[in-house]
């Protein structure tokens, strides 16, 4: 990371300096624009790593989905049972440090507006800059869903998403129900029920496939995603959209114990437990809301860039009618290798825009 002083005023503001943010970080290095002046990256955290330095200490690189590579250096780690919150975050400070890049944190940006120039200005804790073009990379860590129940502010016990998750030790004794039915919500279960009781809810029956998915369920997820965000609509999961599980050795290991027998979801929440409206009740001190996330877009609220379905018609990267604010991390690029793909996208989108006769690197 550059010790420069970076100029307030640039071609292009990318918000976040996570994995969707640093990848388009490299990207607008290839296609020319400079350091500072060219561009600045504005990530919230007080280091590098993006959300994985908020993960649970338990999470290893060999229980995480896979890592994979940010563009133009290779992550290699040694030891597949090292924590993922310690070598990923690693790894980004690597990246920053190789590719020199102007990472200014931490900054917390609360808005982004119209100037009367017919620019943008960033405004966060750490003042202001101004740009010509955004590119918002904020992820959804900072934006955990969990979802409303009648009687649920009534529960005596502890209600928490996977943010607020450290170890299963402080469960123990009591009964936990887990909510949810995508990699979090399997791992945690796994993970929980062995030092304590618990209960798996889900609003399908999983279904759990070995290996990865295949390219032809690739496709057609990132089919389904892509309608979504040309109709303005909010993205769906990957498990949401396909139902499918991928068995990795946290879920096999948890199938041959039997603690990943669910029930579907209950229909209120009482005092003490969660119950249906047949009659079933099963008491609960903990209820782990594994429930997903929500794109954090907040911050670009002022420009009224949303569409009637609460989510943002794409263009590729672009919003449909402002071809300067860019979303990477969101809808159809929501995942490590799309990501990836879509900061060098839109990188390169916005050197056609802002920089016609400039070469790529």
């Amino acid at each position: 990371m550059s010790s420069a002083p970076v100029p307030r005023d640039v071609d292009v503001v990318v918000i976040g300096a996570g994995q969707a943010g640093l990848s388009t970080a490299y990207g607008l290095l290839r296609q020319g624009f400079e350091r500072g002046s060219g561009f600045v990256v504005l990530d919230a955290d007080a280091g590098p790593g993006g959300a994985w330095q908020h993960r649970w200490p338990s999470l290893t690189l060999g229980t995480t989905h896979r890592v994979h590579d940010l563009p133009g250096l290779p992550f290699t780690p040694d030891d597949e049972t090292a924590p993922a919150v310690e070598q990923v975050p690693a790894y980004y400070a690597r990246y920053e440090r190789h590719f020199d890049l102007p990472v200014v944190r931490p900054v917390r940006v609360s808005a982004v507006r119209r100037t009367d120039d017919d620019r943008f200005r960033v405004e966060s804790d750490a003042g202001a800059w101004t740009a010509r073009a955004i590119v918002s990379a904020t992820g959804t860590w900072t934006r955990p869903f969990v979802p409303r129940y009648p009687g649920q502010d009534t529960f005596r016990g502890r209600q928490l998403h996977p943010v607020d998750y450290r170890s299963a030790e402080e469960f123990r004794g009591q009964h936990v129900v887990v909510v949810g039915g995508g990699a979090s919500a399997t791992q945690l279960l796994a993970e929980i029920s062995r030092v304590t009781s618990t209960t798996w809810v889900t609003r399908r029956p999983p279904v759990f496939r070995e290996g990865p998915f295949d390219e032809a369920v690739g496709r057609e997820v990132v089919a389904q995603v892509e309608a979504a965000v040309r109709e303005g609509r909010r993205p769906g999961s990957v498990v949401g959209l396909t139902g499918l599980l991928v068995t990795t050795p946290y879920v096999r290991e948890g199938l041959e114990r039997g603690v990943l027998q669910r029930l579907p979801v209950f229909d209120r929440i009482t005092p003490d437990g969660v119950a249906w409206d047949d009659g079933r009740f099963v008491r609960a001190d903990v209820i782990l809301w594994a429930t997903g996330f929500r794109a954090a877009t907040n911050h670009l609220a002022p420009l009224r860039l949303r569409a009637p379905g609460e989510g943002f018609r794409l263009d590729g990267t672009a919003v449909v009618g402002e071809p300067r604010v860019h979303l990477v991390g969101y809808g159809p690029s929501a995942s490590t290798i799309g990501a990836n793909r879509a900061g060098q996208a839109a990188a390169r989108e916005l050197r056609r825009l802002l920089r016609p006769q400039a070469r790529a690197a």
